[in-house]
């Protein structure tokens, strides 16, 4: 049987006046292949209206849709939102209270949590938190990303979707 390829991505989404305002995301991609050889992969994008955390899970949710075949993902996020749907088993309760929160509420951005389960399927993903802004290299180069994305539309600008 064939190890399932190794891949880190990093994530972080950007809004401009959250909830309503521009935002963007950014993700990197990494994978070293058998001879070694570090393959890097850098995808971002924005929209006119949306919150931080649509951004978030967004970032996450392009960079697994990335991935060409099963694969085991470390994937690396500054968004507790995010990593502690995973990590604290979060999403399972609200996947068994029919998408409500433990207060009953509708559990906000289904939409994209639902994507983001339907992408993760094929993968064994390891969520990671990392502090923002704290000097962590691809995290910052991801925020440059998001927030390069989200500014485009407060300029102004249309879509942006990019991958290098």
């Amino acid at each position: 049987m064939m190890e399932m390829p190794y891949v880190k991505i990093y994530t972080d989404g950007a809004a401009r006046g959250n909830p309503e305002g521009p935002g963007g995301y950014g993700t990197i991609l990494q994978y070293v292949d058998k001879t070694g050889a570090m393959h890097e992969k850098e995808l971002s994008g924005g929209v006119e209206k949306t919150s931080n955390n649509r951004m978030e899970l967004t970032a996450a949710i392009v960079g697994l849709e990335a991935l060409s075949c099963p694969c085991r993902v470390d994937l690396w996020s500054d968004s507790q939102y995010l990593v502690h749907a995973f990590t604290d088993h979060w999403i399972e309760g609200w996947i068994k209270k029919n998408w409500k929160t433990s207060s009953g509420e509708p559990v906000k951005n289904r939409d994209l949590w639902e994507r983001l389960l339907t992408a993760a399927s094929p993968h064994q993903v390891t969520f990671h938190w990392v502090r923002g802004h704290n000097g962590h290299p691809e995290n910052e180069r991801c925020d440059k990303l998001a927030t390069a994305a989200a500014d485009q539309f407060r300029q102004g600008g249309s879509a942006l979707t990019t991958g290098a």
